[in-house]
């Protein structure tokens, strides 16, 4: 298959779920400045792509095999490479549209609202965390792409989601009615009658991926694939609830954003080096980090559904100030990891200057940290960009 079909296929499938995705959410007046938005949008990107795609590869750090791109070129970018960002524009927006005025009327759609509902559970905005530390480790170590690679990228990119934040939504009901935050990027505020058929749906869009990628690997995949699923689903079900016992909630949850990394790292075979541990150990606390520095604005909610985390137990002070630790050690283990992975210490500084200022935070003003919270989501993004540019350093040097 040529660059051109497979580009081709990602154009069509977005362009069909944008135009799908406007007309539900936009009427006709608006219609028109969508678009707009979007061609203005696509011509900003594709002078970035032009640009820094000519960077790249006049770099070297990526070639195109002549044989499969049809030779058309702006400065050094195929014009294949655009397809990318197009996609992105026709799709991208109009979900966005969907996602934030479709709450309410989801709600009164029936069982009908059951895939705009299931979108909103798994938490699109958050969809490149648990994927992009698969793609980034699997990559990085087979230095190719295959089947392998593209499967588990997916897997990790919508269905673990839905999986983990839908089951999470189910049996946080009872919390989740005491929450103004929920019914948006945040999660969903999920119907009782949608609680049955989100959990056929997170399990039938899980397994196949799981029994896939469990066959392309080895006993530690199975191992690694295996402790992934239980935590996903031990952190939210009833009977285990790790999600109301302090700690446990946080390495649990922590574990659903380093596992994907795990499983990508035993899929291709890579030495458990003292620096890849040492890195693997830094996440992990960035990831506690994150989970109870979250945790800090639902108190209150947890509180009257009698939900015990990190945060009810210790209180919003402590909870933050375990959160400015963990994320100021994580920077600090990154300086022991080989070059240019200290580098990436600099990332936990953003983090610890969004968290430090409710170092004296109280119960009772523990909400206000959802400002905090929200700027946390944002800065994830400013992270993966960070990264990015450390590993393609990193891939310079190793080549």
């Amino acid at each position: 298959m040529t660059y051109l079909w497979l580009s081709l296929a990602f154009v069509t499938v977005a362009a069909v779920a944008g135009v799908a995705f406007a007309r539900r959410s936009t009427s006709s007046g608006e219609n028109s400045h969508h678009w707009k938005a979007v061609g203005l949008s696509f011509g900003g990107l594709a002078v970035l792509t032009a640009a820094f795609d000519s960077v790249m590869i006049a770099m070297e750090l990526f070639h195109y095999d002549a044989s499969h791109i049809l030779g058309l070129k702006i400065g050094l970018a195929p014009v294949e490479d655009f397809a990318y960002p197009l996609a992105g524009v026709l799709a991208l927006p109009g979900l966005w549209v969907w996602l934030t005025r479709g709450p309410e009327a989801g709600r009164d759609r029936g069982r009908k609202g059951l895939a705009h509902q299931a979108v909103v559970a798994s938490r699109p905005v958050s969809w490149i965390n648990t994927a992009y530390p698969f793609a980034a480790a699997m990559f990085l170590t087979t230095r190719e792409v295959d089947w392998v690679l593209v499967v588990g990228t997916l897997y990790f990119l919508i269905p673990y989601n839905l999986a983990m934040y839908g089951i999470n939504d189910v049996f946080d009901y009872a919390s989740d009615l005491q929450n103004p935050r929920k019914g948006g990027i945040e999660g969903a505020l999920l119907r009782p009658g949608l609680h049955r058929p989100i959990l056929w749906l997170a399990t039938i869009t899980n397994v196949p991926f799981l029994v896939v990628l469990a066959l392309a690997g080895s006993p530690a995949t199975w191992l690694s694939l295996g402790v992934s699923a239980f935590a996903v689903v031990a952190y939210s079900v009833a009977g285990l609830r790790f999600k109301e016992r302090p700690v446990l909630d946080s390495l649990t949850s922590s574990t659903h954003f380093v596992s994907p990394a795990v499983v990508a790292l035993t899929l291709a075979g890579a030495d458990a080096t003292p620096g890849l541990v040492i890195l693997l150990a830094a996440f992990f606390m960035w990831g506690m980090a994150a989970h109870a520095f979250g945790a800090v604005q639902d108190i209150e909610p947890d509180r009257q559904a009698h939900i015990a985390s990190i945060a009810t137990v210790f209180g919003a002070r402590r909870t933050v100030r375990l959160a400015v630790v963990l994320w100021l050690v994580a920077g600090l283990a990154m300086l022991a990891t080989p070059w240019p992975g200290p580098l990436a210490a600099v990332i936990a500084v953003p983090y610890i200057a969004n968290c430090a200022p409710w170092w004296n935070v109280t119960d009772t003003t523990a909400a206000r940290t959802n400002v905090a919270w929200r700027r946390f989501i944002w800065l994830n993004y400013g992270s993966g960009f960070l990264v990015t540019l450390i590993l393609i350093l990193q891939w310079n040097l190793t080549s």
